[in-house]
């Protein structure tokens, strides 16, 4: 039995680790991913592109999100969408934890 088809919280499905990044994968299926991700503070991922929009939703903590070198601060509760074959970048005001969900078609 997949462990998700259960009610879980978001929160309690990932643990931070000191000065890490930790991912954990929800969905994985050719159609889109969903990823969980929670971030020491200062972590971040450098700036990237992808080829599908992306949706972050913020979990906990607070993160900044560069989006075409414009930054934007998220908090938990709050959501944004990194647009397609855009650059982006996240770094950890504080511990953050976050949703990813990238649809493919």
């Amino acid at each position: 039995m997949n462990e998700f088809t259960e009610p879980k919280g978001l929160i309690e499905l990932i643990d931070y680790q000191s000065g890490s990044v930790v991912s954990k994968t929800i969905v994985d299926k050719p159609s889109g991913t969903i990823t969980l991700f929670a971030f020491d503070k200062g972590q971040g991922l450098s700036e990237h592109m992808a080829p599908y929009d992306a949706l972050v939703y913020i979990v906990d903590g607070k993160a900044e999100i560069k989006i075409s070198g414009n930054p934007l601060q998220v908090s938990a509760g709050q959501m944004v969408v990194m647009p397609a074959n855009r650059p982006h970048a996240l770094r950890a005001i504080s511990r953050f934890k976050m949703m990813l969900v990238m649809i493919k078609s």
